[in-house]
């Protein structure tokens, strides 16, 4: 496992914008033109590449090449409309690496209460830039933004998994401007959404990073985290495969995946799917593919 963690990254290569990736189905066309006002095809078009040209200029990430920030994923989930629930039911919805913004907009769409809502990223200019893209503003579209590290115990305190017959933790913080961390909100979320973010990680950081999502999620039964992210038949590197900082991805088989949830929460306390897909750029799934998968909690223990 350390040889892997330290393994050297490769020359980081940027290559460079292609509009000729630009498509969108139906659906996500309809969500877009909603939610930004802009009903014009050519128009919506120049806005949307106006604003992805600003962050590929300040962070190369692949996602933003691909235009991945137009199309909602937590809508492909087979747990979304469970998520919407949970939020329409006054549970705390988190979605963590937001970027733009588009998942908790299609959340909010769909009838979640925005007070419901929290949005956190490593970098804030991605949150402003979706205003710009959405032609929002803060007053329009109020749900809190945390910027922050999910890695970084200053900003999230990791804590092990609160347990079904524990007592619950005190009152979750009022959802303000004054709130600047995720740490008041261990225990407290209902639905935790993170996509494109664990394979930006090594094994080790991507198993802190689960650890720290299992303190923050609430114990009631049915709470769930979820996502998709880079995956493969086998775990280990992704030699074809490589981030934005330049080292071969780190991917989880859907048995490894398993298998490492189930060793931070207690034995019969979570139910976890995992299965690998075709990725939404329509790639055939060889070795590698969509991790698609859901961690819920469940009442009993075995």
């Amino acid at each position: 496992m350390e040889a892997e963690f330290t393994k050297p990254p490769l020359e980081v290569y940027k290559p460079p914008l292609d509009d000729s990736l630009y498509t969108m189905d139906d659906e996500d066309l309809d969500f877009i033109k909603a939610q930004s006002g802009i009903t014009d095809p050519e128009t919506l078009k120049k806005h949307i590449m106006a604003v992805q040209s600003k962050a590929y200029d300040l962070y190369g990430h692949m996602c933003i090449r691909r235009f991945s920030f137009t199309r909602p994923k937590i809508s492909t989930f087979p747990m979304y409309e469970h998520v919407l629930d949970l939020g329409r039911k006054g549970g705390l919805i988190l979605d963590l690496g937001c970027c733009f913004g588009t998942d908790i907009r299609k959340c909010a769409s769909d009838g979640v209460p925005v007070q419901n809502l929290i949005a956190s990223d490593l970098r804030p200019v991605f949150w402003d830039l979706g205003h710009e893209l959405f032609n929002t503003t803060p007053e329009t579209f109020p749900v809190i933004f945390l910027a922050g590290d999910a890695l970084d115990p200053n900003f999230l305190q990791p804590s092990a998994p609160l347990s079904f017959s524990s007592l619950p933790p005190s009152p979750p913080p009022q959802l303000s401007s004054s709130l600047t961390s995720l740490t008041p909100l261990v225990g407290h979320i209902s639905a935790i959404h993170i996509s494109s973010l664990f394979h930006l990680f090594f094994e080790p950081q991507q198993l802190q990073l689960a650890r720290a999502l299992a303190g923050l999620l609430s114990p009631a039964p049915g709470s769930v985290i979820l996502g998709a992210h880079g995956g493969k038949i086998t775990k280990g590197f992704n030699e074809k495969g490589y981030c934005s900082g330049g080292h071969h991805m780190f991917c989880h088989s859907p048995e490894s995946w398993r298998e490492m949830w189930e060793g931070i929460f207690a034995p019969g306390t979570i139910e976890v799917r995992a299965e690998l897909k075709r990725r939404r750029d329509g790639a055939q799934v060889g070795e590698t593919g969509s991790l698609v998968w859901s961690v819920m909690r469940l009442r009993f223990t075995k």
